[in-house]
């Protein structure tokens, strides 16, 4: 075999390598985003296949300044709606990660976190954040006076909107969880 025949065999294998692992790690970020658990499968799964009704919770003039402040800007619907058994709710929220919705479940459970799942999600990066290493964090957590988590929340790195966007939804749960239990 020739020299200049070795040199473009070698090339050839070079490139060849090269484009696999472009589409290995370019396949990696198509599978981030997506539909983890539809958000119906969640609640099945946090009442035990025992739904109950959906309840809204209006965002009334007393309570929308503080939505408005956990979230840092203006929520974009009236109400939200949850799901109420005994001491438990469950909430499907969506909070904006870098430009896409991210869709959470939330379980809170005499005023603590018992689960925070993430549903679906859109974001080019930071899909991390729906492993259970991560979200394992939420639970136990509650809100203190400030309105803050009582529990610190580790970030990933490259993923700090998508945590964010995660810590302001279990922030959120846990406040309205108040307000419904205020009203009863």
């Amino acid at each position: 075999m020739s020299p200049l025949f070795l040199r473009v065999r070698k090339l050839m294998r070079l490139i060849f390598f090269s484009k696999l692992l472009f589409i290995i790690l370019m396949s990696s970020h198509v599978h981030a985003r997506g539909v983890y658990q539809e958000p119906d499968a969640f609640l099945q799964d946090s009442f035990e296949n025992n739904i109950p009704k959906a309840r809204v919770i209006w965002l009334t003039t007393d309570v929308r300044p503080v939505v408005e402040k956990i979230l840092g800007h203006k929520p974009s619907v009236l109400r939200i709606r949850y799901w109420k058994k005994e001491q438990r709710t469950a909430w499907i929220l969506e909070e904006i990660g870098k430009d896409k919705p991210i869709t959470t479940g939330v379980v809170i459970n005499q005023g603590r976190i018992e689960r925070v799942k993430v549903l679906v999600f859109r974001e080019s990066r930071g899909w991390e954040v729906r492993h259970g290493f991560f979200t394992d964090q939420f639970k136990g957590a509650s809100i203190n006076s400030e309105r803050h988590l009582d529990k610190t929340i580790d970030g990933i790195s490259g993923a700090t909107l998508s945590v964010r966007a995660l810590r302001k939804l279990s922030r959120l749960a846990l406040y309205l969880d108040s307000q419904v239990k205020n009203k009863e």
